[in-house]
């Protein structure tokens, strides 16, 4: 069975790194001016202004806050490194709970000539010492497994199966995963794990864009939904079958995009979003 069309935008939230040249201010008036209902809001719009302000700007504006980016990169080779990552992802916790956030996303790290076994498993620690942190913050920790092509530097967690090991490991009701499509949409488990995820209530996040075959950075060339050859449909559907109701969240890492005039891009995100997720 298909998913069902997409008819309005009752579900879409962006991430204010897609729209990475405006402000946080900017960003919540082109949203609440083009009806975007949700947002989730990157950690370098609020440091030039304090987490504070931004928490009041966004409860003024009326927009949903969906989740905090990001919080993670646990492992080093030095103690001293893996204390400063555990103090910085406090404060990152504090941030969301100061802006109305009710999620943290974690991008786990990965370290350049650490094993991927001891990396796994000092996130696996670092995510246990942060947990009740968390929920004395009555902020969640979600796990976003990325591709592959980032396990050397950026993240040692690249399948949702290893993600759901460790939800499975620590058992908290405040630890979960966000599934982005960029980085699990070739996984042959994908719907296996999509499934396991909803049973065991691990699924918190649904990250959207597209994966152009003809990539020109594979950090930053993501596509606009419909520019790529993620089956973004169908795995809407698979999510949305386990009685998902959370956003839609458009998530895009673009150099040429946001050389773009911003707000004919927003446009562009929701003519997209409609037509293609």
């Amino acid at each position: 069975m298909p998913a069902l069309p997409l008819t309005n935008f009752s579900r879409l939230a962006i991430h204010t790194m897609t729209n990475k040249p405006w402000t946080l201010a900017q960003c919540i008036q082109a949203y609440t001016h083009a009806n975007v209902p949700a947002i989730t809001v990157w950690r370098n719009v609020i440091d030039p202004i304090g987490a504070p302000a931004a928490g009041k700007m966004l409860a003024d504006s009326g927009l949903t806050v969906v989740s905090l980016a990001r919080g993670g990169f646990f492992p080093a080779l030095e103690a001293s490194k893996r204390q400063e990552a555990l103090d910085d992802n406090r404060r990152a916790i504090d941030q969301a709970a100061a802006i109305g956030a009710p999620l943290l996303v974690l991008v786990c790290g990965a370290v350049p000539g650490l094993p991927l076994p001891t990396a796994r498993s000092q996130i696996r620690d670092a995510i246990g010492q942060l947990l009740p942190y968390a929920q004395s913050h009555n902020v969640k920790l979600a796990i976003e497994p990325l591709h592959p092509m980032y396990a050397a530097d950026r993240s040692a967690i690249n399948t949702l199966a290893q993600a759901r090991a460790i939800c499975e490991y620590h058992r908290s009701p405040f630890l979960g995963i966000a599934l982005d499509v960029y980085h699990t949409w070739w996984d042959p488990d994908l719907e296996k794990e999509i499934q396991l995820a909803a049973q065991q209530k691990t699924l918190l996040a649904f990250h959207i864009c597209d994966w152009r075959p003809n990539t020109r950075d594979l950090l930053n060339d993501r596509g606009l939904m419909g520019e790529g050859c993620i089956p973004l449909k169908h795995i809407r559907h698979c999510v949305e079958s386990t009685g998902f109701t959370g956003y839609h969240e458009v998530e895009i890492f673009s150099t040429e995009r946001w050389a773009s005039d911003q707000t004919q891009y927003l446009e562009q995100i929701k003519q997209a979003y409609l037509t293609y997720s």
